[in-house]
């Protein structure tokens, strides 16, 4: 049941981008006085689930049946039908290639712009709907949790964060991404009463981080309930003990404390807890598997305070314009990273598999909002990149045309085509094979 409801959130997402992405093209077609023969959600390869044509109307609406994408097939381009017969004849005034240079560009923008325009009042309905949460960094009290890259990268357990590159960090979620935009970093932290500052190396973390989180708030080891069956249901352990001492060790972050646990498989330790403000000394025995036979509390909202902004539409507007920016600038590095094969960050590349994992399991609006956003601003991005069959290939051999004054051969541009197409069945095919290694044969 989850894979349905996570499979069917994303051929609506997908419906929805398509829909609006390709409308950006027929708008500006029909502006233009351009006819647009075709319109189709998803590709009707050898059938159509749904075709309809207007009595009158030069255009055939459908639905086809491969949700891969979808086409605005507009009389004399060159685009993925491959239908170059039009191209033999003189062309005609209703007809794309018959049509300036910059109304060309604005109908093959159109679609990126469409895209973003769509992002950015997802974002405003949603900050007017549901307002904004986040997690201050100000108020993670227990400072971090790291694995051992971050360690070996310079972070320790118990850093707070205060600045990247000198900018305070305000969302907690935000340094992250802060990260990734400077190749040269300073990361300024607090670390019991000193100040230190730390310049981890910039393609470690990139090529790590796509597929980790390598730090998170560090939150304290919280009872929340000792089972019957547990070894330890007699030691005295209650539902909210909280453990601040280990074997000797005072510590109250969770990792440290299942480090400590685990060096001292088989052993009888004791632990110091908190108890409605009385430390507690409480012995216990640790199994062969390092665990003591408690269930934790891991919600962080049961640890930290998340900030929360309201807006009302008048707010909502220069706030949305905001985060699509700030998204737009996002997904611009993240194609730099995947195009600089040092980060690695080629082979986190994933396809409709990855995509429809991100999706909450159960049907959440504000989650699919989120992610419709994000995933119409990745469209627009991926987009724009100058391969001939998307839109960022055409649009660069039509700046070519505007800056030189001369337009490439439907020869050439035929020929660039089918390059392209070989290309993105190739970035297709190898992003499905990812999917299969990391989610089907893993």
């Amino acid at each position: 049941m989850e894979i349905l409801i996570m499979t069917s959130q994303l051929i609506l997402s997908l419906s929805i981008l398509v829909l609006i992405h390709e409308f950006g093209h027929f708008i500006f077609a029909r502006m233009f006085k351009v006819r647009v023969e075709k319109f189709y959600i998803f590709f009707d390869i050898k059938f159509a689930l749904f075709k309809y044509k207007p009595k009158n109307s030069e255009t055939e609406y459908g639905i086809g049946w491969l949700p891969l994408g979808g086409y605005c097939k507009i009389s004399g381009m060159i685009d993925e039908s491959m239908d170059t017969e039009a191209l033999k004849s003189e062309p005609q005034p209703w007809e794309f290639r018959s049509k300036p240079a910059y109304q060309r560009l604005l109908i093959m923008l159109g679609g990126v712009m469409f895209n973003v325009i769509l992002a950015f009042f997802i974002y405003v309905g949603m900050l007017a709907y549901w307002g904004e949460e986040y997690l201050a960094n100000r108020d993670v009290k227990y400072g971090i949790s790291c694995d051992s890259v971050a360690l070996e990268m310079g972070f320790r357990d118990g850093d707070k964060i205060l600045a990247v590159n000198g900018e305070p960090v305000e969302n907690f979620y935000d340094v992250h991404r802060k990260m990734t935009l400077y190749r040269e970093m300073n990361i300024s932290l607090q670390r019991g009463d000193e100040l230190v500052n730390i310049s981890p190396d910039y393609y470690t973390y990139v090529s790590y981080m796509v597929k980790n989180r390598f730090i998170e708030p560090a939150i304290p080891f919280v009872v929340e309930r000792v089972s019957d069956s547990s070894h330890n249901r007699l030691s005295g352990l209650a539902p909210g003990d909280e453990v601040i001492e280990a074997a000797g060790i005072s510590t109250r972050d969770i990792k440290t404390i299942r480090n400590i646990l685990s060096t001292n498989r088989g052993q009888n330790i004791e632990l110091k807890v908190l108890r409605d403000g009385s430390r507690i000394d409480i012995p216990v025995q640790v199994n062969d598997s390092g665990m003591i036979g408690v269930n934790l509390k891991t919600n962080m909202r049961d640890f930290f305070k998340f900030e929360k902004k309201s807006y009302n539409i008048l707010q909502a507007f220069p706030a949305g314009l905001k985060k699509a920016k700030t998204q737009i600038s996002d997904q611009l590095c993240e194609i730099r990273l995947m195009a600089t094969p040092k980060t690695k960050t080629y082979k986190q590349v994933g396809s409709f598999i990855s995509i429809a994992k991100i999706y909450s399991p159960q049907w959440d609006w504000h989650r699919f909002c989120d992610i419709t956003a994000l995933l119409s601003i990745m469209l627009a991005a991926l987009n724009l990149l100058p391969i001939p069959a998307l839109d960022g290939g055409h649009v660069m051999f039509l700046l070519y045309e505007v800056i030189t004054g001369r337009k490439p051969s439907d020869k050439f541009l035929t020929y660039a085509q089918v390059v392209g197409m070989v290309i993105l069945l190739f970035i297709m095919v190898y992003a499905i094979g990812n999917d299969i290694v990391r989610h089907i044969l893993n």
